[in-house]
């Protein structure tokens, strides 16, 4: 079994229920084509670097999968004729980090510091 991860973004103007609809579409057609969905973070939204689509900005939703490479083909054929979403995109790994949250929110007071940063 191969491992992905796989970031897809929902239009700006989608429901915070529309996204449940989204995560739970993408996860049964993983569960569907023998896949695992392993995590699923939503990371909220986001300003995106150029317009897609009239957009600023999008909703980002991203999966930790465990799944062979027909899981991914199956995926990113229904997302493409998916109208509510901008992008998506899938990248190889070799082992999840399950335990770092990069898009958490820090509670008020909180500063992001050298070491919380993970390239240092």
């Amino acid at each position: 079994m191969n491992l992905y991860e796989h970031t897809i973004i929902a239009r700006q103007d989608t429901s915070p229920s529309e996204l449940k609809q989204l995560t739970d579409k993408y996860s049964r057609i993983i569960e569907k084509n023998e896949g695992e969905v392993v995590k699923t973070e939503n990371w909220g939204l986001l300003n995106l670097s150029y317009l897609i689509k009239k957009n600023k900005k999008g909703s980002y939703i991203h999966f930790k999968i465990k799944g062979s490479g027909s899981v991914i083909e199956e995926l990113e054929k229904n997302e493409a004729i998916d109208k509510k979403l901008l992008r998506h995109l899938t990248v190889r790994v070799k082992d999840f980090d399950l335990n770092t949250n990069y898009f958490e929110k820090k509670e008020d007071g909180e500063k992001f510091t050298k070491k919380d940063n993970p390239r240092n």
